[in-house]
């Protein structure tokens, strides 16, 4: 039954967390541009619950994006305070974001559990594949509407909602960082299935 439960302690943890760091962000429209997709995400798996149950891994899993995202959108991602692992491993910048990316990837595993389920395909190798390039097409999406903000918004924001310090590849690094969570994910997925049918 605890198990069951999950799902709601996650919503509720969420709730929470976002009240909380909706006071005073660093940047209110950066915080509104950061935070309305992950709304959004949050509010559709809250809608759709009762149709679609996913398993506790996807949405613990799930839930790591939504939190880390919810930080990055008070403290814009470049400043979230991340200087121990910046320090610990030499890097000349805060590496916050391309974590968040990595973490996008997960998703994958809901993806390929949703068309196991479903049964809307039999073979784990193109179940696989679906899910990854899922992944990389939101991936490709989400940086265009990254880019379109930040022609569009005043500079200060629009840089701030890039999240690019500095680094002209920003946007190819973060795809790969979220096409390797997304590999990640659904390697895990497999393992937890073939585990399963034995």
């Amino acid at each position: 039954m605890k198990s069951l439960r999950l799902p709601h302690y996650l919503l509720a943890l969420y709730v929470i967390f976002f009240t909380v760091l909706s006071i005073h962000p660093y940047d209110r429209s950066v915080w509104l541009a950061e935070n309305l997709p992950i709304v959004i995400i949050v509010a559709g798996l809250a809608v759709t619950y009762r149709w679609h149950r996913f398993s506790n891994t996807a949405y613990i899993l799930m839930s790591v994006l939504v939190f880390m995202h919810t930080l990055g959108g008070h403290f814009t991602f470049e400043r979230v305070p991340f200087d121990f692992v910046t320090d610990l491993f030499g890097f000349s910048r805060n590496h916050y974001d391309r974590i968040g990316h990595f973490t996008v990837g997960f998703y994958a595993f809901a993806i390929a559990e949703f068309i196991t389920r479903r049964r809307l395909s039999n073979s784990p190798v193109l179940t696989s594949l679906f899910a990854i390039f899922s992944i990389f097409t939101v991936a490709a999406g989400y940086e265009i509407i990254e880019w379109l903000y930040a022609v569009l918004s005043a500079p200060e924001q629009g840089i701030a909602f890039l999240g690019s310090q500095g680094d002209i590849w920003d946007a190819q690094k973060d795809m790969l960082a979220d096409g390797l969570g997304a590999i990640a994910a659904t390697l895990l997925f497999v393992v937890l299935q073939h585990r399963k049918g034995r």
